[in-house]
């Protein structure tokens, strides 16, 4: 048993960076990246937060075919597909931009990628889950964490970088068509490194064989799913934990990129890049492995809201920013250090809590897409608004409303409920 454990720690390290790199990459093009690609090309921002966040819907509604996936017997062949298809839909997102109408084809784009990601989270998280056991998945959740924000940092900070360099030189869309070529190429090559590395898991449900047995089973999953104890606790707490950073999430950086005049902090596309691509790099890290060892060690029952706490209190620093419109780099940057080392502390306990008190059960891998689509779902909807939002309010105000909206967060850590054992 214990060469066999060593076995699969020694394989797991071969793919569980490279894989939730590949699942947050997409994600951060959409929720982040293609925000100031349209700015610069001159969408405005509520028009660019209601649009990039609308495509995002499949990532909440992926439940729906979660169970399609338990009929097949390995979701490795999911996690490839998905990761190709993505890369050659991001190669001919880039061939739009140049057309009149780039904003309707490349929105309808991002779309079709939007679903091909959430599929692929599917499938990663069934791998995830059905190949490590409890103990394993509370060590490994500080990789699954740190390689995600790896991707945030590669796709918002230094292929942001790069755009704002290319911009300076050959124009804002030959920039954007590069990096978004780069972005496909990205998830060709990881695509091809699945292939030989990724664990191939059968699923429990490889029984269901037509699209009869396979409606039955979704209803079944949903059924079991609101059967849980507690399971409208965890709805709402699922729903909440992201709620702030979901108005946060999609101003930030166009905040960073309106004038002084405007009330934002007047950078450019490149030292926004810099900004997220390199001191935010190093704080993400650390803060998800961190996070993940700290509530190995203590138990996530005791972690909880000290984390929770650790995401949300951070937001902070945008209000901050925004009423002193600081010039200085270094203090923007020490700013988003702050923010993103508690963005990485905090996280990691919302994926644990899913995994260990919602995914138990018959199916794992369909009531974690569960779980995780009412969390983007939490997410989506606040992002859609913030656009409005902020237009309406002004920046300063609106990054107060921020921190308000951490307050249902923090209520909702402190009186969760635990129904299941956890390694406290």
């Amino acid at each position: 048993m214990i060469n066999e454990n060593r076995t699969i720690e020694v394989r797991a390290a071969s793919w569980i960076p490279s894989v939730y790199f590949a699942m947050g990459l997409p994600f951060v093009v959409i929720a982040q990246a293609s925000a100031l690609m349209y700015k610069n090309m001159g969408i405005s921002d509520a028009k660019i937060a209601l649009w990039t966040s609308l495509i995002m819907l499949p990532w909440s509604l992926k439940p729906l075919w979660s169970p399609i996936l338990e009929m097949f017997g390995s979701q490795k062949q999911f996690v490839v597909a998905t990761q190709l298809f993505t890369g050659v839909t991001f190669v001919l997102l880039a061939f739009t931009l140049p057309l009149d109408d780039f904003f309707k084809y490349s929105i309808a784009l991002l779309g079709l990628i939007a679903f091909s990601g959430a599929t692929h989270d599917i499938a990663v998280d069934g791998v995830y889950i059905n190949t490590l056991t409890p103990a394993q998945q509370s060590k490994y959740i500080g990789w699954q964490g740190a390689a995600y924000n790896i991707a945030k940092i590669v796709s918002g900070g230094g292929f942001v970088f790069i755009a704002g360099e290319l911009e300076k030189q050959v124009g804002v869309v030959t920039a954007w068509m590069s990096v978004m070529g780069l972005y496909g190429v990205c998830m060709v090559l990881l695509g091809l490194y699945h292939i030989k590395y990724l664990p191939k898991i059968q699923n429990a449900n490889d029984k269901v064989k037509s699209f009869k047995e396979g409606v039955d089973v979704l209803l079944d999953v949903v059924k079991t799913f609101f059967n849980k104890k507690f399971v409208m606790w965890y709805v709402f707490f699922i729903i909440l934990y992201r709620f702030a950073e979901g108005f946060a999430i999609k101003i930030a950086p166009l905040f960073f990129k309106a004038s002084i005049e405007e009330g934002g902090l007047g950078l450019d596309t490149s030292e926004i890049g810099l900004i997220y691509g390199t001191f935010g790099a190093a704080s993400f890290i650390a803060g998800s492995l961190l996070g993940g060892y700290y509530t190995s060690k203590i138990g996530l029952k005791k972690s909880l809201f000290k984390q929770a706490l650790m995401f949300n209190i951070p937001f902070a620093v945008y209000a901050l920013l925004a009423f002193f419109q600081p010039e200085n780099l270094w203090i923007i940057s020490l700013a988003i250090v702050f923010e993103y080392f508690g963005y990485g502390f905090g996280f990691v306990a919302l994926i644990l809590f899913m995994m260990q008190q919602v995914t138990p059960g018959k199916y794992k891998t369909a009531h974690y897409a569960f779980a995780s689509g009412i969390m983007n779902l939490g997410f989506l909807l606040p992002s859609m608004m913030s656009g409005y939002l902020s237009d309406w309010l002004g920046y300063q105000m609106f990054f107060i409303w921020v921190l308000i909206a951490t307050i249902p967060a923090l209520l909702a850590a402190k009186l969760v409920p635990f129904s299941n054992k956890t390694n406290d």
